[in-house]
């Protein structure tokens, strides 16, 4: 299910662009044969979406380090994570960064004997971890002390090329096409993982605070888990939509479930509806806070809310075997988020949309 925004067909980047130039957006040493410029959205100060602080400019010669690949970018999802860093939630990690890490791609240089040319591949978030830090050595490359992340320390795929750490792309199964894979790249894979922090057990009672790109795909995989939803959330088309794929119950943001939760995953950055999350679960229940940011935790309750050997924890990045696990089951049970598509041209609109919560299922920006 897909919906087309402003979509242009328009000519492949080349060396023969007249128009002027920006630098600096890639660094590393130049594997291609040939120079040439792209299109991409760049964020330069961030400030408002209302502002449109993302420029669409050619940016000269994409290079590819030892171990990467070189991707053409046939889609990028967008996340709220995307929105954060555009206005500055996120401190800035680079001058200027072009944003996306929802990356659906073909490899286009720095091939190898495991992705050859022509592969088509996923990018998410993790871009790449040390490998040498206590918590990779563990196991743990989601709390990795010094990761890469798409988008936000290392460009993303807002634009008509990306590379990536080779180790840290995914073989797309066929099941999957383009528009389709890219949600899951983040949306879909943190959202996994999110019900894995929550221990969600089969056939269980879970809650879903919030129901946008992310909660849409977790209740795919909840209801092949033979689990029940009860799904609050603000927005009526929201709503209609949760309706729509299955919740057992659906409610405003106000509204309480009718039965006590197992678990409950929150999505908004809103510390007010972890409380509410919280309010909702049974003694032994677990919140799972799902986002990169939240804007504060109010007072709450002791006695009433947490006693009773209930939990709240933070959902950290993602691994490489969460992708894996999640795609492959994706493709199994036939997962395709809705979503809205909108030209390279229109990155700024695209998460206007997010912002206003006016983009039912997820939003995807393809280059041309």
């Amino acid at each position: 299910m897909q919906q087309r925004i402003g979509a242009k067909h328009r000519p492949r980047a080349d060396a023969t662009r007249s128009t002027a130039v920006q630098r600096g957006a890639y660094s590393g040493i130049i594997t291609r044969p040939f120079p040439f410029t792209m299109k991409a959205a760049m964020l330069s100060s961030p400030r408002p979406i209302a502002e449109r602080p993302l420029e669409i400019i050619d940016v000269a010669d994409p290079r590819v380090r030892s171990g990467h690949v070189l991707l053409r970018v046939r889609a990028c999802g967008v996340c709220r994570t995307d929105l954060h860093i555009v206005e500055g939630e996120l401190p800035p990690k680079q001058l200027r960064i072009i944003p996306g890490h929802q990356i659906v791609g073909e490899v286009v240089d720095g091939a190898s004997a495991d992705l050859p040319l022509g592969s088509r591949v996923g990018v998410s978030w993790l871009g790449g971890t040390d490998g040498t830090c206590p918590y990779c050595q563990k196991g743990l490359e989601n709390l990795c002390d010094s990761p890469t992340f798409t988008g936000y320390s290392v460009a993303g795929g807002y634009a008509e090329y990306a590379f990536a750490r080779g180790d840290f792309v995914f073989k797309l199964p066929d099941a999957l096409d383009d528009l389709h894979a890219a949600p899951l790249l983040c949306a879909g894979i943190i959202g996994f993982r999110s019900l894995r922090v929550a221990g969600v057990e089969r056939g269980e009672r879970v809650g879903l605070f919030g129901f946008g790109a992310s909660a849409h795909l977790a209740i795919a995989v909840l209801h092949a888990w033979k689990c029940d939803v009860y799904v609050s959330t603000r927005g009526k088309s929201h709503r209609k939509l949760a309706e729509s794929l299955g919740a057992k119950w659906v409610g405003t943001e106000t509204d309480k479930p009718p039965v006590e939760l197992d678990r409950a995953v929150t999505f908004a950055p809103s510390g007010d509806v972890v409380i509410a999350a919280l309010s909702s679960l049974r003694k032994g229940g677990v919140v799972a806070i799902n986002a990169i940011h939240l804007d504060r935790v109010p007072q709450f309750d002791y006695d009433s809310l947490l006693w009773g050997e209930r939990q709240i924890r933070s959902v950290a990045n993602m691994t490489r075997q969460d992708a894996r696990d999640f795609l492959a089951l994706a493709a199994e049970i036939g997962l395709r988020p809705k979503v809205t598509v909108f030209p390279l041209a229109q990155a700024n609109e695209a998460l206007m949309a997010v912002k206003s919560d006016s983009v039912d299922g997820a939003a995807v920006i393809v280059p041309q």
